[in-house]
C-alpha cells in the first residue's frame, strides 16, 4: 500500500517526511512530484512503508494533524489513472 499525503508545505524535504513518517516505522519509499514546468513541488507526497499495520497507524495519527503551519491529509492512495485520450488527436482514416 502506498500512503497520500496532501496539502504539504512547499518547504517540506524528503528528509522532514521520513523524520515523522519513521515513528511509525520503516519506510521503503518517499516520493515528492514536482511540476515538470517550474520545478516546484506540488504539495504532495507519496510514502511507501514496510507493512501494512504501520501504514495504518500512520494514516489515522496523522490525518488533519497540522504540520508546518498546514492541516495533512493522509490517506491510502489511489491507482493512477489513465487520462490519455485514446488516438491522440483526429483521425483522418475516415476520409479515405
Amino acid at each position: 500500500m502506498t500512503i497520500y499525503v496532501g496539502n504539504l508545505s512547499y518547504r517540506a524535504t524528503e528528509e522532514d517526511l521520513r523524520t515523522v513518517f519513521a515513528e511509525y516505522g520503516a519506510i521503503k519509499r518517499i516520493v515528492l512530484p514536482t511540476d515538470r514546468e517550474t520545478g516546484r513541488l506540488r504539495g504532495f507526497a507519496f510514502v511507501d512503508m514496510n507493512e501494512d499495520a504501520q501504514e495504518d497507524t500512520a494514516i489515522t495519527e496523522l490525518d488533519g494533524a497540522e504540520w508546518m503551519g498546514r492541516q495533512l491529509r493522509v490517506n491510502k492512495a489511489k491507482p493512477k489513472e489513465d487520462n490519455r485520450r485514446e488516438g491522440g488527436g483526429v483521425s483522418r482514416r475516415s476520409e479515405y
